[in-house]
């Protein structure tokens, strides 16, 4: 029998009240003492449920408006502001379902997906887990409905290209997975424990599907072999340290050391063979690996292993990945006790399983919430700081081990007080024997985002047809100078276009511009999940675009919009509808009543791009685009650039939510008032 998103939904509640009941209390307990309940009553004025034992019976709404009134003194100790707003978001989602609101599928996903992140933020692994499980369950279900729906109801986006130029479906092809949907259940989710344990689609689970699709940027090659040398007994550093901003490639990073050493034949790995010949390696060997991933790993829960051992610490855990039971005993008393072992301990325990690697994820999830405390089986915030000082200085005496270690660098990541000093320790650890990493630039992106989207090129002749399309943008802005930015008309934009295909330059220009500076918004993660929305919608409606631009963008999908809204205020979605894109929007209107604008869906196309390239900041100091960034985002070859100028004035003209100083233009949640006055 089918589950309702209601009743996914009270799962879901009922499993985070299990995962945040244990934090809650060890918590307030700290912070407030013994007497912490009666605290709580004080300062809610209402009563807490008790059994006969005097312990609190938390229900979900009084857990989550305790958690919010002893935020301050409390919990923004070991939370930062982003879990600060899930707690009041999920306390709204509650409310909702108590008043029996109906709740849609993408609410539904994002309730989960809130839930999710506020119990790894607490290390509460095992509810996480559940929850992740129904939500993937619901992304199943969506897509299918999504398939069965397909794309009657659409108003299809006109153009008028230059003749002979071929669409890009014509000449390159999505991933299966993309032109399938099956992105919607995978979402791009890089994750290190799940990959260790089987768990994932074969794009990551994989090593040779896993390299297939993976760009290997100047940062990762050297990674890659500086790791080969160091686990041969050649050279390289023992450790590194990868820190970069949310969603800027440290997982994935890791999971290609994971594939590189894990046994399978380096000569099935696409792309190493450059590397290989490099560091004169013929083959990388497998190693014993260890993957400690923070999210996934309670600080107050022992973990009972297959064997029989629990399993406390991370290094307790370390030990037992890497000889399970027998390697354990080196570290049982220090596990036992929560205190870390000596480096020369560690030393002995690398040397037994070398060539050894270990990996470490989300540590500072992990680490800050054994801050200033004594009662926790994974031992207090010093022994978390003594460990990485002795693993760092272990591996650096034992031959063949290389320890990588992620260290976030954005405060989304970091999570209150807490986690900001334990962000600082361990980054001063690293720091002193660590080798920094370096991501990857933004015109390495474009590869990144293409290499997991499209399948490559390999016919000549749809070389020459790319090429011919590329040459057709490179003239037009030779031609128009005045119509469109400057350094377009230059070869090295004509180098980005080649680079970018099938996709524009400036879309990525966006998305890695001033999308990326939202919270939550994963970079390479984030341009990933609604690319793959944008061109599984663009190919199963037979997009004639000659390449997916700004202006290409289906804001009168659902799952796409969904897409361009999460990140956003709740209040876009009306807006986008009336000014932007929709059966009953003003462009279309506009587009209807003049047919020279019409057959290009100009207004559609101008509203569009003005969404895309102003809405994250139109709260900004100096929000908006030009209108020569505006023609950029619109005109294909073969079309005229004055005709999305005239657009652009007739949009601007009669939406109320578009704004304009001089030349530039912008869509805000804030209504135009000369527009409403008018009116």
């Amino acid at each position: 029998m089918a589950i309702t998103n209601r009743e996914r939904v009270e799962k879901g509640f009922q499993s985070l009240r299990q995962g945040l009941v244990p934090y809650a209390e060890r918590e307030m307990k700290k912070h407030v003492g013994p007497k912490w309940a009666d605290d709580v009553e004080a300062r809610a004025r209402f009563g807490l449920e008790r059994g006969p034992d005097g312990k609190v019976r938390w229900d979900t709404p009084a857990l989550l408006k305790a958690m919010i009134d002893n935020w301050q003194s409390v919990f923004r100790q070991t939370l930062g502001h982003f879990e600060r707003s899930l707690v009041s978001e999920l306390l709204e989602f509650r409310n909702k379902w108590a008043h029996e609101k109906p709740f849609s599928s993408d609410d539904a996903l994002r309730a989960l997906d809130s839930m999710q992140r506020l119990l790894q933020a607490v290390s509460a692994a095992d509810p996480a887990a559940e929850i992740e499980a129904s939500k993937v369950e619901l992304q199943r279900t969506v897509f299918a409905e999504l398939a069965r729906q397909q794309t009657r109801s659409a108003v299809t986006i006109e153009g008028s290209p230059k003749a002979g130029l071929k669409p890009w479906r014509e000449v390159i092809t999505p991933h299966q997975d993309v032109v399938s949907g099956r992105y919607v259940q995978a979402e791009f989710a890089a994750d290190l424990h799940n990959v260790h344990h089987g768990i994932g689609g074969p794009e990551y689970t994989d090593p040779a599907e896993f390299f297939r699709r993976t760009f290997i940027t100047d940062g990762l090659r050297e990674l890659l072999a500086g790791a080969l040398l160091r686990l041969v007994g050649k050279s390289g550093d023992p450790v590194v340290e990868l820190q970069t901003n949310f969603g800027g490639g440290k997982t994935h990073s890791m999971l290609a050391l994971y594939h590189l050493f894990g046994g399978t034949p380096s000569s099935k790995l696409p792309g190493l063979e450059p590397i290989l010949r490099a560091t004169e390696v013929e083959s990388a060997p497998q190693a014993n690996r260890a993957v400690l991933v923070g999210t996934h790993l309670s600080v107050g829960e022992v973990s009972k292993k297959p064997d029989g051992t629990e399993v406390r610490t991370l290094w307790g855990e370390m030990a037992w990945q890497l000889g399970k039971a027998e390697s354990y005993k080196l570290v049982a008393d220090s596990d036992a006790k929560g205190t870390s072992p000596g480096a020369q301990v560690l030393a002995t325990l690398f040397k037994k399983h070398a060539p050894c690697l270990v990996l470490i994820d989300e540590w500072v999830a992990y680490a800050r919430n054994t801050v200033d405390r004594r009662d926790l089986p994974s031992g207090d915030f010093e022994a978390q700081a003594t460990f990485a000082q002795a693993l760092t200085e272990a591996a650096k005496a034992a031959e063949r081990t290389l320890v990588v270690a992620s260290i976030p660098s954005s405060k989304i990541e970091v999570g209150g007080q807490n986690g900001e000093f334990a962000l600082a320790s361990l980054k001063n650890v690293f720091e002193r024997l660590g080798t920094p990493w370096r991501p990857a630039s933004a015109d390495e992106g474009f590869e990144i985002v293409r290499r997991r989207l499209f399948d490559p090129i390999s016919d000549k002749d749809k070389f020459a047809a790319r090429d011919a399309v590329i040459d057709g943008f490179a003239r037009l802005y030779a031609e128009n100078k005045a119509d469109f930015p400057s350094g377009c008309s230059e070869g090295a934009y004509r180098r980005k276009l080649e680079a970018a295909y099938p996709i524009h330059p400036d879309v990525f220009d966006q998305l890695y511009g001033e999308w990326s500076t939202l919270d939550k918004f994963q970079r390479t993660r984030g341009v990933l999940r609604l690319l793959a929305k944008v061109i599984h919608r663009l190919w199963e409606t037979n997009d004639a675009g000659l390449l997916l631009m700004p202006s290409s963008m289906p804001m009168d999908d659902p799952a796409a919009k969904s897409e361009l809204t999460r990140y956003l205020d709740d209040v876009w979605e009306p807006i986008i509808s009336e000014d932007v894109d929709g059966p009953n929007s003003l462009p279309l209107e506009l587009d209807r009543a003049n047919p020279n604008l019409g057959r290009y869906s100009a207004c559609r196309r101008v509203a569009r791009t003005l969404y895309m390239g102003t809405a994250p900041g139109s709260q900004g100091k100096n929000p908006g685009i030009d209108d020569r960034r505006v023609r950029l985002g619109c005109t294909q070859p073969g079309e005229n650039p004055s005709t999305f100028g005239d657009a652009l004035r007739r949009v601007s003209d009669r939406a109320k939510h578009i704004h304009q100083d001089g030349t530039r233009y912008w869509i805000s949640t804030k209504a135009n008032l000369n527009r409403l006055a008018d009116d």
